[in-house]
Parts: C-alpha cells; sequence; structure tokens
C-alpha cells in the first residue's frame, strides 16, 4: 500500500508541474508593456482614453473627475523606459517616465478638444521640465496621444495657443504618442479627497493656483470655454 501510494503522489506531482509549465508557457505571449497598454475590460467598445503630464499627478485629476462623460481618472507614470517604476524611482528622476494621468472617458459626451482645453488650464506650458514648485524631467508637461486624429487636435490646440499671442515665451509642452503606462500606487489615487487638508496645503504652498490665475485669468482651472 505504501508503494503504491507513493507512485500515486508522484504521478500527482508529475501532472501538476506539467499543468504548472503548460500555464507558463501560454501566459508569455503578453509582456509587461502590453499589460500597461491594453484597455481595461470595463472601460467598453464606446469608451476612448486620453493621457497628459501635467505636473504633480494629484492636482491633475480633479478638473478632470468633475466633467461629465469622464468615467475614470488614475494617475500614474509614463514616457518612460522602466518597467512597473515606483514612486521613489520616478521621483529620483532617472527613469524617463513623467507623472501623468489617463483618462476614460465616453467621445459622446465629453470631446477630446474639451479635455484639451482643460489640460492647458490647469499647466504652466511655458516651463521646461518642471511645474509650479516642482522641479525635473519627471514634472514635465506632455501630451500623450492615441492615434492620430488625438495627435491632430492636440497639435492645432497648441498652434492656436501659439498664434493666439496670450503668451511671450514659447510653449515647453511636449506632443508624443502614448507608451506604456503604470498605474501609480493606490495611496496617490483620489489624493484630493483621501487627504484634502494635505492636498489644499500642497497646492497653495506650491503656488500653482496662484500662477495659473497669472497665466489664464478666468480660464485658469478650466472655466467653460466658449465653443468647447
Amino acid at each position: 500500500m505504501k508503494l503504491q501510494t507513493a507512485k500515486t503522489l508522484g504521478l500527482a506531482a508529475l501532472t501538476f508541474m506539467a499543468l504548472l509549465l503548460l500555464a507558463s508557457l501560454t501566459g508569455r505571449g503578453a509582456s509587461a508593456d502590453d499589460a500597461a497598454m491594453a484597455p481595461n475590460p470595463d472601460q467598453g467598445a464606446h469608451l476612448a482614453v486620453a493621457t497628459f503630464a501635467g505636473g504633480c499627478f494629484w492636482c491633475m485629476e480633479p478638473p478632470f473627475e468633475k466633467l461629465d462623460g469622464v468615467k475614470k481618472v488614475v494617475s500614474g507614470y509614463t514616457g518612460g523606459d522602466v518597467k512597473n517604476p515606483t514612486y521613489e524611482q520616478v521621483s529620483e528622476g532617472g527613469t524617463g517616465h513623467a507623472e501623468a494621468v489617463q483618462i476614460t472617458y465616453d467621445p459622446a459626451k465629453v470631446g477630446y478638444k474639451k479635455l484639451l482645453y482643460i489640460f492647458w488650464r490647469n499647466t504652466d506650458p511655458l516651463r521646461k521640465n518642471a511645474q509650479f514648485c516642482d522641479v525635473g524631467y519627471q514634472y514635465r508637461t506632455a501630451i500623450f496621444t492615441h492615434g492620430p486624429e488625438q495627435k491632430k487636435l492636440a497639435e492645432e490646440s497648441k498652434q492656436a495657443l501659439e498664434k493666439s499671442g496670450r503668451f511671450k515665451r514659447p510653449i515647453q509642452t511636449e506632443i508624443v504618442d502614448a507608451r506604456p503606462f503604470y498605474p501609480a500606487e493606490t495611496y496617490h489615487q483620489d489624493y484630493y479627497l483621501k487627504n484634502p487638508l494635505r492636498y489644499k496645503f500642497y497646492r497653495w504652498n506650491c503656488g500653482r493656483d496662484q500662477r495659473l490665475d497669472q497665466l489664464w485669468g478666468d480660464e485658469a482651472r478650466g472655466g467653460e470655454p466658449a465653443e468647447h
């Protein structure tokens, strides 16, 4: 009985190991980059994604989350070469990533042009590799476009600002193709709701609203545009 039991257990162990091997082989087709770029299954075919870098991602969530038609805003990291970076790694400035927000929205309710309008008026597009009190390549402003239509609209919006005469200095915001997006740690998501006092103190101490008022006047933070 002991010998038979040992054989039975041995066969079971071999079968289990074979199943594990098969599972590992079939799962190798998707890389970490694929997972980072893949749309969430709950998005639905009618939803779209937009990605913006505007300095500290804590401050870029609120203006988009309040828009009708926006389903989700996630803080994260994109534009760099390191897979699955941590906040500490990105903050040190060596990964090439920018703090960014990725927005899932319903184009039937809110257009990409409106998202661009909100983006511009929540950033200082004149600063290179910095936003307000935060300095470094990870705090650059950028529009990461998902497809040729977004790229066209983003470039048109930038050109319109350049021709408007609003700014005396050149706009530093990059317009580049979207790259893998890695969600930030849980404690960063909706930070302004989880830690309202700390968030307000940081925002005020960073001089964000003061500078936005200087740049955009009544349109600062996304005042309702006339034709969007």
